[in-house]
């Protein structure tokens, strides 16, 4: 009777040293299909990055549409045509942002006017501190005060001083206010027609109502069930963006909310204000908080004249965006969406990369509705089932 296994059964020849059965997973790639996908997708991430001058306003115009489609669907009910609600809505968000900028402007006056105090507080604050100090960069400087000393003891002598050779000086340029306030003016003109452009965009897509949507079932194909994946595909990515922009309001009101509380605690004045604005200022990601941060630091130096106390209140304000930036929302971005947090936020990232900021803001929209599409056709499943939970 023979005993030993083959190799294919498991073995190795030999009775005494059997070793397990290794399961191999045979799969067949498709170099040529592989490499026209790899491709075809570099061609796409080219194209966004080229056309992002054009996809930006687009997308930010769809998002406003997806966003005000709920009021202006109840004003239709109301017998009140769609081309005047949409129009009273973005009218009605221009001027309550005007008169929010108006409201506020008289403390932004006030803060700049305060800046050359700041300044000279700071560098009091900080000449200060320098004294109290162990004396580290006073000794620091005085070494590097000898050593130059040193080197031009013993240095030879510059070029300048040798015969038959011209010296150059480079002058820099003086500053040129007018150049740079031409420049600003250039830029607020620009982002003024930019902003315009994309409430004519998104008026005009909350006018059109469903056309669109009953343009993009009929090219499908002839065929019911195409039809049917289609309509459910756009409700899908539907309600995916408005489930997100909840998320977002909902985010940004909390962040406004702890942010007063904190600062009303520490004493700091206007703390009403400060909360309003991180809770604007939270809908632009990452730098939002920043401008927040550093505001409420400047502002805490002028109120209690000491830095430690500016370093806390920056540090709470820091705290508060960071842990809703990194923890708060995303989790609740991936249960409303029904996606992985860590997939949300590498795509935040890609998209940040390839768009900057406004990749920031759109990255993950844009990734819902990726995974509405993928969720529904057959060959992108796969893909679908990554980005999900």
């Amino acid at each position: 009777m023979n005993n030993e296994l083959s190799p294919e059964e498991g073995g190795n020849g030999s009775v005494d040293n059997p070793e397990p059965a290794v399961t191999v997973l045979r799969t067949t790639v498709d170099i040529k299909s592989v490499s026209l996908a790899v491709l075809a997708v570099l061609a796409v991430v080219s194209a966004l990055y080229w056309a992002k001058a054009v996809c930006i306003p687009l997308m930010l115009s769809v998002m406003i549409s997806y966003a005000l489609s709920a009021p202006v669907n109840l004003l239709q009910q109301w017998r009140i045509p769609r081309a005047i609600g949409a129009a009273v809505l973005l009218l009605a968000i221009v001027a309550g942002t005007g008169v929010g900028f108006y409201s506020l402007s008289d403390d932004a006056s006030e803060l700049i006017e305060t800046l050359p105090d700041a300044a000279k507080k700071l560098r009091l604050a900080l000449h200060k501190e320098g004294r109290t100090s162990d004396g580290t960069m006073e000794k620091m400087q005085k070494v590097a005060t000898e050593l130059e000393q040193a080197a031009s003891e013993t240095g030879a002598a510059p070029p300048s001083v040798k015969r038959g050779v011209t010296r150059v000086q480079v002058e820099k340029p003086q500053l040129d206010i007018k150049s740079y306030l031409w420049m600003g003016t250039k830029s607020a003109f620009g982002f003024a027609g930019q902003l315009s452009m994309i409430f004519f965009l998104a008026y005009f897509i909350m006018v059109s109502g469903d056309t669109f949507r009953r343009k993009i079932v009929k090219i499908v194909g002839p065929t019911l069930s195409k039809k049917r994946i289609t309509v459910q595909v756009l409700d899908e990515i539907t309600h995916q963006i408005q489930r997100f922009l909840l998320v977002q309001v909902a985010a940004s009101i909390l962040v406004g909310v702890v942010t007063w509380i904190a600062f009303l605690w520490l004493g700091l004045e206007h703390a009403a204000i400060w909360g309003i604005a991180a809770g604007v200022f939270n809908t632009i990601p990452y730098l939002g908080p920043i401008i927040v941060t550093g505001g409420t630091a400047l502002v805490a130096f002028l109120q209690f004249e000491t830095i430690s106390m500016a370093m806390i209140v920056a540090g709470v304000s820091l705290l508060i965006t960071s842990l809703e930036g990194y923890l708060l929302t995303p989790w609740l971005t991936g249960r409303a969406s029904r996606m992985n947090p860590l997939v949300v936020f590498v795509g935040v990232l890609f998209w940040g990369w390839l768009w900057g900021v406004w990749g920031l803001l759109l990255g993950v929209p844009i990734i819902m509705a990726i995974k509405a599409v993928c969720d529904r056709v057959e060959d992108l499943k796969p893909i679908g089932e990554l980005l999900g939970e």
